[in-house]
């Protein structure tokens, strides 16, 4: 499985997550090109070579109108404040020449911002007025991650526990305690720490929305055979390596080949499904490979649920811990299995309007079976104002053309 990891031992931010991506694709000067093609007003992306304790780091620079500028975080301040409503800032990117899965893409991280602010706000989203994750250097560095990360295209995202930093940082709401308050509500879920030695803001809301988008679980470097390895520089110097570095490879542990799994199993009978969901959530961000229901009748009649949890041995202990935690559940049992699974890929397919969509290939045992990844049908449906069978059915009969 083609799997990217992310160390995020110093932190995040959108231009730093980007930089490391750049480093993974085969022409980075090329795929800047391509960034500057998004044609946002008064915007320019450079690529830079900068040393963070003798590594050799890039930075993706974002000009605007010839300044360079980005969010709030430990490179600088920022002196100026744009106030844009999340509806400003959708509709501003869907007037951005992106392709529509990355434009789907930039639009759900600003939607997870957005839901943060108002948390953190006690207002409406509708009333939330972005400042520096509204400005355009900021809007520029999402959609330059996530074009990026279309382009590699990894099976899975694996992120590190997040060093948020310590200390207080200066935003346009005055002085606020590391991480703030939004960028907090967006990590909740996520493995977090601050070491105290490194004073200031090392994850941005800008990286903790991208972060919480598109990791699919936290934990250490699994084991992988990498194949190339990108470091995104912060401006700033400390006396660690202000990167974060991006590993690609193939994971030959999880999700590929046979081997041992635990089955963790237990009922519950006094949940509501809206608590069943949210439940599922955290356990899957715990690490578990498969969470599922079934119904069942348990004692006094009451009917129930009993929850099905699959999870890798070296994930048991942070599985457990989310299952204790988020459910009602006083007892789990546990059970050794052999599973046997196909190779599974993802394929990008482009089509003739130069927009792609992904399809799901997997093989083995004599049997081979496809199917197109759902986001990229949806947004394909949406796109065209058609349903998603339509959609199904003009991607079946392109395929033999494409």
């Amino acid at each position: 499985m083609k799997t990217l990891y992310l160390d995020c031992s110093m932190g995040a931010a959108g231009d730093m997550l980007a930089g490391a991506l750049l480093e993974l694709v085969p022409d980075p000067d090329a795929a800047v090109a391509e960034l500057n093609a998004f044609e946002i007003p008064g915007v320019m992306y450079k690529r830079e070579m900068l040393s963070k304790c003798g590594i050799a780091a890039t930075h993706l620079s974002v000009t605007v109108a010839g300044h360079e500028e980005h969010e709030v975080h430990h490179h600088h301040d920022h002196h100026h404040h744009e106030h844009r409503s999340l509806a400003d800032v959708l509709h501003f990117i869907g007037h951005l020449n992106l392709e529509p899965s990355v434009r789907e893409d930039v639009k759900s991280v600003y939607e997870s911002l957005a839901a943060a602010e108002s948390r953190a706000h006690g207002k409406a989203v509708g009333e939330i007025h972005f400042h520096e994750v509204g400005a355009l250097d900021a809007i520029a560095d999402i959609a330059a991650f996530c074009h990026l990360l279309r382009r590699i295209a990894p099976d899975k995202i694996i992120a590190s526990p997040v060093h948020v930093g310590s200390g207080t940082v200066n935003c346009a709401h005055g002085v606020l305690p590391v991480p703030a308050p939004a960028t907090a509500f967006l990590l909740e879920g996520v493995p977090t720490y601050s070491d105290g030695v490194i004073v200031g803001e090392l994850c941005t809301p800008t990286g903790a929305a991208l972060i919480k988008n598109f990791a699919a679980s936290f934990g250490p470097q699994p084991l992988m055979t990498v194949r190339s390895i990108g470091y995104g520089a912060g401006r700033k110097d400390f006396p660690r390596a202000n990167v974060v570095r991006a590993m690609l490879g193939e994971c030959v542990a999880e999700d590929s080949g046979d081997g041992e799994i635990l089955e963790l199993n237990f009922n519950v009978d006094d949940m509501t499904g809206e608590e069943l969901a949210f439940a599922s959530e955290r356990i899957f961000a715990a690490g578990a490979r498969d969470v599922s229901f079934a119904p069942v009748v348990m004692k006094k009649g009451r009917p129930g649920q009993r929850v099905s949890v699959m999870c890798a041995a070296e994930t048991r202990g942070d599985v457990v811990k989310a299952i204790f935690t988020h459910t009602s559940t006083l007892g789990i049992r546990e059970t050794h299995c052999r599973r046997y699974t196909l190779d599974r890929k993802i394929e990008t397919v482009a089509l003739p309007d130069g927009s792609t969509v992904r399809r799901k290939v997997a093989s083995g045992y004599g049997a081979c079976r496809a199917k197109w990844e759902a986001d990229d049908l949806a947004n394909l449906a949406r796109k065209d104002c058609i349903t998603l069978a339509e959609a199904k059915k003009r991607l079946e009969t392109m395929k033999g053309e494409l």
